[in-house]
């Protein structure tokens, strides 16, 4: 045991697979949900949206609420077609005949109201999504965490990811190329971390990742560090963390450390990571934080 660790220091260790843990299954998605603000920037968050779709042969809506729809146009949209054909997957003069032949769906939908928080919820309980993809800074330079993306992570109830508007992502927005060397998460055990490591397990196999290092992070004593299974797979390796410390504070210092392409954590709503990272703390990790974050639901 490392009862005398202080509270600066760390140990980080290579855990062996277990021998009774299936190889991951790739990530299934029917329907991913990427609500947008029309942002003038590069959108980071549609491409990682578009690329998990085409990877999961997801359907893809693509939701935008405004209060004067009379001013919007449908070419404010992120142009799916455009983007394909720069990511050399269709030719540039394409039909929509092309984006069916991927095995892509695309939905794009208007909305008037002046709340984007009910108007998101209000259409995903009518139209339940598997993943949303949210980024962390629109509606015009306000923290779109704070307003929307809260609110929406936590009472959908669906897997989120949460794409840093200043930082990198795992997909690349000039050509749809993917990267991932490694993934961070967080565990605890409340709420159990299985949930966050399966997702992220089914998310590299989706995206043919021969090389992945995962970490697992603790922050707390080894004596308070849950046992966790990980799965076997080529290529792939599994090392622990443990630290002592402020939990946020230790995983923003582990981020910038080891540079992950994501971080993943399970959550559990008001009792789980949104709802205990709330104001000042949210700011930090999705703010402060360079990569995306996936936040996993709790099996119930």
């Amino acid at each position: 045991m490392r009862e005398g660790i202080p509270a600066s220091d760390s140990f980080h260790e290579p855990i062996s697979m277990t021998n009774d843990w299936p190889h991951p299954h790739r990530l299934e998605l029917g329907h991913i949900f990427h609500p947008t603000d029309f942002s003038s920037a590069p959108d980071v968050a549609f491409a990682h949206a578009l690329k998990l779709a085409l990877a999961t042969k997801a359907k893809l809506t693509i939701f935008h609420v405004n209060e004067e729809l009379e001013e919007t146009s449908w070419e404010h949209f992120p142009h799916v077609r455009a983007t394909l054909a720069r990511w050399g997957l269709i030719p540039p003069r394409s039909s929509p005949h092309d984006i069916a032949n991927l095995g892509l769906s695309v939905e794009k939908i208007l909305a008037r109201g002046d709340d984007p928080t009910a108007a998101i919820l209000e259409y995903l309980s009518r139209h339940p999504a598997d993943l949303v993809v949210l980024a962390t800074h629109q509606l015009g330079g306000q923290p779109f965490f704070q307003s929307v993306a809260e609110p929406v992570a936590r009472e959908s109830g669906a897997m989120t990811l949460f794409i840093p508007s200043q930082g990198w992502g795992f997909v690349r927005v000039d050509d749809g190329t993917f990267h991932f060397r490694k993934i961070l998460v967080p565990i605890d055990t409340s709420p159990a971390p299985f949930p966050a490591v399966q997702a992220v397990s089914s998310l590299s196999c989706t995206l043919a990742c021969e090389h992945v290092a995962f970490t697992l992070l603790h922050v707390g004593k080894e004596t308070t560090m849950p046992f966790l299974r990980t799965p076997r797979q080529s290529g792939w390796t599994w090392h622990i963390t443990l630290r002592r410390g402020d939990v946020v504070e230790q995983i923003l210092n582990v981020e910038r450390e080891e540079t992950p392409e994501l971080i993943a954590m399970t959550t559990q709503g008001h009792q789980g990571f949104l709802d205990a990272l709330r104001g000042s703390t949210t700011e930090r990790v999705l703010r402060l934080a360079h990569c995306p974050l996936l936040a996993v639901p709790a099996t119930k």
